[in-house]
């Protein structure tokens, strides 16, 4: 009886170990949780997911689940269908309402997917308060997982019968999307831009001058696929832990931290700058200010990872909920979209912590 038990405890290990072999992931390891966000393009049935969720199986990245509130909208193939691709939705109103942390509490993705703002456009709403909106997401997608990766799509393109100016906005749309996502993606939580409108035709790819037809969602999913690829094979972001003061009962240096300004980008009528936070005290942050004025008319128009409170040419920005906190010696960025006209001059900036 003993050595039947010590044969049959060896073949279950054996068997194990095959299965470990085989699926590239050990039972009860945590899949890496991936969310499709957008409108109809992203659901209904946005089969894309279908085929990218094959690609990735076939190819050996099986250890991926895709989560979302919403089911699977058909596309007769199996696949993991999860998704939050809400038809008819503009990514300011879900900004606005305060939808996505609902989705996020529910799903706790590691990465998403995000094709979103082809509503917005139609609705002649500006690039820059669509962008407001994707830094309202990325701020609530970082207060869910601070090392959440993100992949942004640049919109395929849009050409209704019922909107001959969508295709240009579009275009301008998609433009303003990459300086975006450089001011506001971090090492630990990468924004990654992934171009779906190059090579896109809404003759030859869309059945309605807007929505996918199968052409289309095999393009959308091939440009989706090397970019996740990438996400999921390269070093997995870590979360910073966060420092606990520790209560001792010498006194504690005055805190303090410096500001440093830059313009990163510059082209008629406007630019791009990025302030650097560093804290300079003893102890750590639990937030900080920075302010400034322009000596120049310069005006503030969109800011990302900062709050900003601006009256003329005064400018006030505090933290975001995920960067209050910098330890002795961490810093942190806030970048900016602002207007100029004839001159430029950098301000001088002070910087206090709470």
């Amino acid at each position: 009886m003993a050595r039947a038990r010590v044969i049959l405890v060896a073949v279950l290990a054996l068997v194990a170990a095959m299965l470990v072999a085989a699926n590239g992931t050990a039972a009860g390891a945590a899949a890496t949780r991936i969310m499709p966000l957008g409108d109809s393009i992203t659901g209904s049935p946005g089969c894309w997911r279908a085929l990218l969720w094959n690609r990735l199986q076939d190819t050996g990245y099986q250890d991926v689940d895709f989560v979302g509130t919403l089911p699977p909208q058909g596309c007769s193939v199996a696949y993991d269908g999860d998704n939050e691709g809400h038809g008819g939705a503009l990514v300011t109103n879900v900004a606005r309402q305060n939808q996505l942390p609902g989705w996020l509490a529910a799903t706790r993705p590691d990465v998403v997917l995000m094709h979103f703002g082809t509503n917005d456009v139609w609705s002649n709403v500006a690039p820059a308060t669509i962008l407001g909106a994707f830094t309202t997401l990325v701020g609530q997608m970082r207060a869910s997982n601070p090392a959440m990766r993100i992949l942004v799509a640049q919109i395929i393109p849009m050409n209704p019968n019922t909107c001959g100016e969508c295709a240009q906005r579009v275009v301008a749309f998609n433009n303003a999307i990459p300086a975006w996502a450089a001011g506001i993606s971090t090492a630990q939580s990468p924004v990654v831009v992934v171009d779906q409108w190059t090579g896109f035709s809404t003759s030859a790819d869309t059945y309605d001058g807007v929505h996918p037809n199968a052409a289309g969602d095999r393009k959308i999913a091939d440009r989706w696929y090397p970019a996740l690829v990438d996400v999921l094979s390269g070093p997995q972001p870590t979360v910073t832990p966060t420092v606990t003061p520790t209560v001792t009962p010498t006194v504690t240096p005055p805190g303090g931290c410096t500001a440093v300004y830059r313009n990163t980008n510059q082209w008629q009528g406007g630019f791009q700058g990025e302030v650097t936070v560093t804290n300079t005290g003893a102890a750590a942050t639990s937030g900080w200010r920075v302010s400034w004025t322009f000596a120049d008319g310069q005006r503030v128009t969109q800011i990302w990872n900062g709050t900003l409170a601006a009256s003329g040419a005064n400018v006030t920005v505090t933290h975001v909920g995920w960067n209050a906190l910098l330890s002795p010696g961490g810093s942190t960025s806030f970048g900016f979209l602002a207007s100029w006209n004839g001159t430029n001059t950098a301000p001088a900036l002070s910087c206090s912590t709470t």
